[in-house]
């Protein structure tokens, strides 16, 4: 079976409101002259939003704690600015 979900691409939020249950959150990207541009909104119902937030929070401490680990895996000859960033693609699970 194809994966046919859209993709949405956002790096900043424009605006956020409740109305009738229901959190409408305006995604943003960033426009070529530097200023936000809106790209999607995300509706979720307010009943789910806390599951979502914790479940955004734990993803971003799961990454900290990769980066992490890379940082302390690299050689400690190089500065800290002159180290690699750390690349590479992971997935987590909830």
């Amino acid at each position: 079976m194809s994966d046919n979900r859209p993709t949405v691409f956002a790096d900043g939020v424009i605006e956020a409101q409740v109305a009738h249950g229901v959190a409408r959150i305006t995604l943003a990207m960033t426009g070529p002259d530097g200023k936000a541009v809106p790209c999607g909104m995300l509706c979720v119902p307010v009943t789910q939003l806390p599951g979502m937030v914790n479940g955004m929070g734990n993803l971003l401490k799961q990454i900290e704690e990769r980066v992490r680990a890379q940082v302390a895996q690299q050689p400690s000859a190089a500065p800290a600015s002159e180290a690699a960033p750390a690349a590479g693609a992971f997935r987590f699970q909830s």
